[in-house]
C-alpha cells in the first residue's frame, strides 16, 4: 500500500484563467475583512494554496477551498501582476459529493455561511443518496441543524431517510 502524502506536497502554479468558481460555496466574506485578505497576500504573499479539483476534458480547476484568495487575485491587479497570474493549487480526486463535503469543512472552522447555499447543499447531497449520517458526519453538523435546514428547505423528499423521526430514541 502507498504511503499517504497530503496534497499540501504538490503545490503547482495554476493560471487563473484555467480557475473557476464551484456553484455551491456557502462562505460569505464582508468588504472589509476582503480588503484584509487583498492586503494581506500583498504583504505575505500566498500562505496557503487553494484546493482545486482537475477537469481533464475541459483543462480546469474547479475550485474546493480558497475562492476569496481566487477572488482577490481576480480583482486585485498589482497581485494578479505580481503572482504573474498564477495562483497556488494543491488537486485533490473526489467525487462531488465529497467536494462538497471537503468545501464545508474547509469553511466551517473559520467562516459563516450563507442558510440559503447550505440548505441547497445539504438539498443536493440528499437528492445525491448521501444519508442524514453522512452529511452530519462530513459536514460537522448535528441532528438539529440538519432537521432545521431540510425543514427550511421545504422539500419533502429531504425527509426520505427515516433518521430523524421523532419516535425514535437515538
Amino acid at each position: 500500500m502507498e504511503e499517504y502524502k497530503s496534497p499540501v506536497y504538490n503545490v503547482i502554479a495554476v493560471p487563473i484563467d484555467k480557475v473557476v468558481a464551484n456553484t455551491y460555496n456557502p462562505n460569505v466574506v464582508a468588504p472589509p475583512e476582503m480588503k484584509l485578505l487583498e492586503l494581506s497576500i500583498w504583504e505575505d504573499g500566498y500562505t496557503m494554496p487553494c484546493v482545486c479539483y482537475y477537469i481533464p476534458e475541459k483543462d480546469i480547476y474547479e475550485l474546493v477551498d480558497g475562492f476569496h484568495r481566487y477572488k482577490v487575485m481576480k480583482t486585485s491587479q498589482r497581485i494578479f501582476e505580481r503572482e504573474k497570474g498564477l495562483l497556488p493549487v494543491v488537486v485533490i480526486n473526489k467525487d462531488i459529493s465529497n467536494r462538497m463535503a471537503s468545501t464545508i469543512r474547509h469553511n466551517r472552522a473559520r467562516g459563516t455561511h450563507s442558510i440559503e447555499l447550505m440548505t441547497e447543499i445539504v438539498a443536493e447531497l440528499t437528492k445525491a443518496g448521501m444519508s442524514d449520517t453522512w452529511i452530519m458526519r462530513n459536514i460537522g453538523m448535528d441532528k438539529d441543524e440538519l432537521l432545521r435546514l431540510k425543514q427550511i428547505s421545504g422539500l419533502a423528499e429531504l425527509f426520505a431517510d427515516k433518521e430523524f423521526s421523532l419516535t425514535r430514541d437515538d
